[in-house]
């Protein structure tokens, strides 16, 4: 029984560590992912790919800008609900 309290005991410090490791990962690539693909987009696809001016490249990277943070809390929201089960199906 005391083995099996502890090991309860030290599971949720390893299950603490790893939601924590998981937020600081999504919240850098909420910081650094819509940022360079804006500067990306707007230079590289819109204005020397598609050929538009810098005026109208601003409006569709800032659109590349919002999908991307849409992409990145839509996958930190499945990934909160595939862990939760997980850890929920492992206590049983």
């Amino acid at each position: 029984m005391a083995d099996d309290l502890r090991t309860r005991m030290t599971g949720g410090r390893e299950r603490d560590a790893g939601v924590m490791k998981t937020m600081i990962i999504f919240s850098l690539s909420m910081l650094f992912f819509p940022v360079f693909l804006y500067f990306f987009s707007k230079r590289m696809l819109f204005e020397l790919f598609f050929g538009m001016t810098s005026q109208d490249s601003y409006f569709y990277a800032a659109f590349v800008a919002i999908g991307t943070v849409h992409l990145i809390l839509g996958m930190f929201v499945y990934k909160a609900f595939t862990e939760e089960t997980s850890d929920a199906a492992k206590l049983d």
